[in-house]
């Protein structure tokens, strides 16, 4: 007789509806500044090189500071974590306030407060997204990267019009707003940890956890960088998405860069510059609500290759408009299948993943995918600067096409089955 066991039902899973607040409190802090950091930048300088050095700071110190939050990620308890990281969030969010009603936002102070806020990102997000793995079974695990891509979309959505509606009374105001948010992560990640002592569960360290360690062993946190690194290039399945992704990420994030920039310097205020990031949001959310029905059915190779080339085709098309109603259609109509795609990778991602090695992992994915992204915001303002606003876009869309063609050569890419096939499929690489 064979027993069929009920499918996980994620909406009655307490401890990943408490971990979700408290990420999305803390997606929608960093979705606040992120829309708030290039204007002002602008604002204070005029200068879009000098907005592109801010940006591009902050960039590199999140992506330094993500190698150590890997290792961090899997020596200690990752609730304990989130909370220690927002708080530390309260903190900056309490002091760029400050700055902004001191009428003290000059470039020095927004390149400081910008990579002091990347750097915080950089140490302590990837235990919060390590976390997930021991909160939702795999089983569950492409059902849960769909709806966090449906929270990521509603944030993108709320985030620009909020961020341009704040920002218009005043810096000031965003540096509240981010503030109460950390608030909000840091009261439920103290109350997710709760939950897991009440249940029994352990905090979600891994292998390396301090109380776990053997006492004759010394931390080396190169050692278990290279460790992360040296699991992640000996994965067939995983290795060949990298260069891809980084390529995908520069171009279409430049792009998006470009436009804001160019947008602000032709007299745009902040608040319809703003409804580009809810076209962005708006269309994220009708791909987040399709992709629970995608990605059981479509294999994530297929799904990977047919986002990218959406995101590609709407590179080329920014640069042949000019009006934001326009660009925001593009941008809306570029993102369509991003969920999806997200969810898939994801997904097979978090289950091909041993949990000691998820947030080294998942760190040295990040900065690998992400290595290029502080060239963007200096894309942007260079590029502006010295060939123009279309110039600069077909550069863009040319990094976007490049990404598309090595996807379609990439046979590992291509062989990435559907949700019910990854743990079966990512078995047979184990031992490579």
């Amino acid at each position: 007789m064979t027993t069929r066991t009920a499918p996980h039902r994620l909406w009655q899973n307490t401890r990943y509806l408490t971990w979700l607040v408290s990420d999305t409190s803390k997606g929608l802090a960093a979705a606040l500044f992120g829309f708030a950091i290039p204007l002002l930048a602008l604002i204070v300088t005029n200068d879009p090189a000098q907005a592109g050095i801010i940006g591009g700071a902050g960039m590199i110190a999140r992506l330094l500071m993500t190698l150590a939050g890997g290792v961090l990620a899997d020596r200690h308890r990752r609730i304990a974590l989130m909370l220690l990281g927002s708080v530390i969030g309260i903190v900056l969010a309490g002091g760029f306030t400050l700055l902004a009603l001191g009428d003290a936002l000059t470039f020095g102070s927004l390149l400081v407060i910008d990579v002091l806020l990347a750097a915080r990102s950089g140490l302590f997000d990837v235990a919060g997204e390590s976390a997930i793995k021991e909160i939702v079974p795999d089983e569950a695990m492409g059902r849960a990267q769909a709806a966090n891509q449906g929270r990521d979309a509603a944030l993108q959505l709320a985030g620009g019009p909020l961020g341009g509606l704040l920002l218009g009374v005043g810096g000031w105001l965003v540096g509240v707003a981010m503030t109460l948010c950390h608030a909000i992560a840091a009261l439920t990640a103290w109350v997710l940890g709760r939950q897991a002592r009440r249940a029994g569960v352990v905090d979600e360290g891994a292998a390396q956890d301090d109380s776990a360690a053997p006492a004759a062993r010394k931390p080396n946190a190169w050692a278990e960088l290279r460790e992360g690194f040296r699991w992640l290039f000996s994965r067939p399945d995983l290795r060949g998405v990298l260069l891809i992704t980084t390529i995908i990420n520069l171009g279409f994030n430049a792009a998006i860069t470009t436009v804001i920039y160019a947008l602000q310097q032709e007299g745009y205020p902040a608040f319809v510059i703003g409804t580009l990031s809810a076209s962005i949001g708006a269309v994220m959310l009708v791909g987040a609500a399709c992709a629970p029905m995608l990605v059981p059915r479509i294999r994530a190779g297929v799904l990977t290759i047919a986002g990218l080339a959406v995101v590609a085709g709407g590179a080329v098309a920014l640069s042949t408009v000019g009006e934001p109603w326009a660009i925001a259609l593009v941008l809306g109509a570029s993102v369509l299948l991003l969920p999806s795609l997200n969810a898939a990778m994801l997904g097979y991602f978090m289950v091909a993943t041993p949990s000691a090695l998820l947030g080294r992992a998942n760190s040295a994915a990040g900065v690998l995918a992400m290595g290029a992204m502080p060239l963007a915001p200096l894309v942007a303002g260079f590029g502006l600067a010295w060939i123009g606003r279309e110039g600069t876009l077909l550069i863009c869309a040319a990094l976007c096409l490049v990404s598309v063609i090595l996807a379609v050569g990439n046979r590992a890419l291509r062989a990435l089955p559907v949700e019910s096939g990854w743990a079966t499929h990512a078995e047979q690489f184990e031992s490579a």
